[in-house]
């Protein structure tokens, strides 16, 4: 599944074109595209026609585009981009041949680029768009990246703040996790706790920390969420630089180009290679119906109390 670096690979290369652009036409192919969305296909269609985009937002995995709707309506709402294993958004031109695995269409027309079409194209169709009410964000901060207005999606409402946001109450985060009695990297993927990161970069993460991945969180001590922390920002940051992961043709930009983060992963997928830091065999262990990858020379468990 896309985390933080390459949703926001998408969020940042569609808001040049969909940032006050009008909506002239949605084609729906796929109703299994809009499995989140709480109306029917023709009510997804009227209501996206002649609407005028207003953002393109972010927090942590899920992507929001608000909009006005045509006719003057004051009703907040926005598209919720649910992008699930292989979900992607396009940029494409005007007229441009239907994808491959292609589920939805707009066509946009924007004041300085002219007519495009953004595609929605989903090879597993575990994704989807949806049309949901804005609500005022608990904190009163802008949404997320890429917003204005203190205001999120209700489908995203639960997600808490991602590492790289600005409005992330760190100090709020460490409390909840020295309350957390679970492993520390169970908690990073807790989109409720802090939001963006999943298996690919809680490893890497952790790796750079040298925490083991089943440490639990309370015995972590504030030193250590501190260097973990810094880690995690620093993974992010450089996985952003370099376009994201991308392990196959599905994790790609809105011009369809993959990342190469993949060349800079130090745990993450290369069990029994040498550790980068010490040269020890990368270890793979079972871990919440996936897989943790660490050092066990570098990494290890602390004792307990």
């Amino acid at each position: 599944m896309p985390e933080l670096p390459e949703v926001e690979v998408v969020r940042s290369g569609l808001a040049p074109a969909l940032v006050d652009a009008t909506v002239s036409a949605v084609t729906v192919h796929d109703a299994r595209a809009l499995t989140r969305h709480p109306g029917s296909v023709d009510d997804f269609e009227q209501s996206l026609r002649g609407a005028h985009v207003v953002a393109v937002c972010r927090r942590g995995k899920f992507l929001w585009m608000p909009f006005t709707p045509a006719g003057g309506s004051n009703a907040a709402r926005a598209v919720v981009a649910h992008l699930g294993m292989s979900g992607q958004m396009l940029l494409r031109f005007s007229g441009a041949p239907v994808e491959r695995h292609e589920r939805i269409r707009l066509d946009i027309d924007h004041p300085h680029h002219g007519a495009l079409a953004v595609v929605f194209a989903d090879q597993r169709t575990f994704g989807s768009l949806a049309l949901d009410p804005l609500l005022p964000t608990t904190d009163a901060a802008p949404g997320g990246f890429g917003a204005d207005e203190a205001t999120v999606p209700a489908q995203v409402a639960h997600i808490a703040r991602d590492p790289l946001d600005p409005a992330l109450d760190e100090t709020r985060l460490r409390r909840l996790w020295a309350r957390k009695r679970s492993a520390i990297k169970r908690v990073l993927l807790d989109q409720t706790v802090i939001s963006g990161i999943g298996n690919i970069y809680a490893d890497e993460a952790l790796w750079g920390a040298r925490i083991h991945p089943e440490t639990p969180a309370d015995a972590l001590s504030a030193r250590h969420v501190t260097r973990l922390l810094a880690e995690i920002r620093a993974v992010l940051d450089k996985a952003l630089a370099e376009g994201g992961t991308s392990f196959d043709a599905q994790y790609v930009n809105v011009n369809g180009q993959a990342g190469y983060f993949a060349h800079s992963l130090h745990a993450y997928g290369r069990t029994g290679a040498p550790c980068h830091r010490c040269g020890r065999p990368i270890a793979r262990v079972s871990f919440m119906n996936r897989s943790s990858h660490f050092c066990p020379s570098c990494q290890r468990m602390p004792r307990t109390r």
